[in-house]
């Protein structure tokens, strides 16, 4: 979708706007939502940033989805001058001047940062978000020491972007998330996250995020997905758990999964873009509890990813199922 596309929908007489989720757990899907509401959401970031009319704002991810969306509403309803460029995973690579604000995933800040120039304007953004998937320890160790505000968002397409944001650098730094104003969140009896924003949201959203709340009772943190769960030997292993205890000792993209198993029911199984297969399971063997190793590990081509940069769950176990039957020991 192009800019000029989107302010012709956002200005039209409909109070709704269509938006697109993103397809992580699944087939992408399609819902309307409040315009009133998308502006409400737009006005609560940058009263919080602190963002003035004239103030530069960096678009650089697609318009189809919800965080490119509401970059153009922030823009708009702040008074924002709009730098539009092509999403890419080099977004910064035409720019001369850092923009005061920006939003991006975590691949276009990793990439960025390979760039010296890139890098340079990156670390001068004065307020920049990263969404669309974690933030691991090795990136936000790289960003620690940025000298202006970097911040990791927690929302999805129902919450319309974020609803809270966690600093990434500085003295006060955090793991927890800091819901906006005006919003609150607390846990249910199954630990799901529970998001009370009325002004987003007509009513309070039951999430299939597992939260942590702080002793405060106000800051939260995210522990996984109730629907990111193994049960495999009547052991129930966090796939989000898993792949952070990996991930600072794999070098190449790898994503976990799980495929069926006569005896445990499931089993833990990495797809990884290295083919050093037997390496890794020597690594996982080292690093990981004797139950929740990986039982298969496949090297595939791509670890699939959504077009917003997210791991592609529910495409990546159908890959897993079809390595399975494909492989003569299984």
């Amino acid at each position: 979708m192009q800019l000029t596309e989107f302010f012709r929908l956002w200005q039209d007489s409909s109070p709704y706007m269509e938006v697109c989720t993103s397809g992580s757990t699944g087939q992408p899907k399609k819902i309307l939502v409040e315009k009133k509401r998308m502006e409400a959401s737009a006005l609560t970031t940058c009263q919080f940033l602190g963002l003035q009319p004239g103030d530069t704002a960096l678009l650089c991810l697609p318009l189809d989805y919800i965080a490119g969306k509401m970059m153009a509403i922030r823009a708009h309803v702040a008074h924002l001058k709009l730098i539009d460029v092509p999403p890419s995973s080099h977004p910064l690579k035409d720019i001369q001047v850092a923009p005061d604000f920006a939003a991006m995933i975590p691949m276009q800040v990793i990439c960025s940062m390979e760039q010296p120039q890139e890098k340079s304007i990156l670390m001068n953004i004065r307020h920049l978000i990263i969404g669309g998937g974690p933030v691991d320890e090795p990136l936000k160790h790289q960003l620690s020491h940025f000298p202006n505000y970097v911040w990791s968002t927690y929302g999805m397409t129902e919450t319309l972007s974020h609803i809270a944001l966690r600093k990434l650098n500085g003295e006060d730094a955090s793991d927890w998330y800091c819901p906006l104003p005006g919003i609150s969140v607390h846990t249910d009896s199954h630990d799901c996250l529970v998001i009370h924003a009325p002004a987003i949201c007509p009513k309070d959203l039951i999430t299939h995020d597992i939260g942590q709340m702080h002793s405060d009772g106000y800051h939260f943190r995210i522990l996984g997905r109730t629907d990111n769960i193994i049960c495999s030997g009547g052991i129930k292993l966090q796939i989000e758990t898993l792949e952070q205890s990996l991930t600072p000792h794999l070098s190449h993209p790898f994503i976990i999964t799980s495929t069926p198993h006569p005896l445990l029911g499931e089993c833990v199984t990495l797809l990884t873009e290295d083919i050093h297969t037997e390496e890794i399971d020597r690594i996982c063997r080292n690093i990981l509890p004797e139950h929740h190793h990986p039982h298969r590990i496949y090297h595939v081509r791509q670890i699939p990813l959504t077009e917003t940069g997210k791991p592609a769950r529910a495409q990546a176990q159908q890959l897993a199922k079809e390595l399975l039957k494909e492989s003569p020991s299984h």
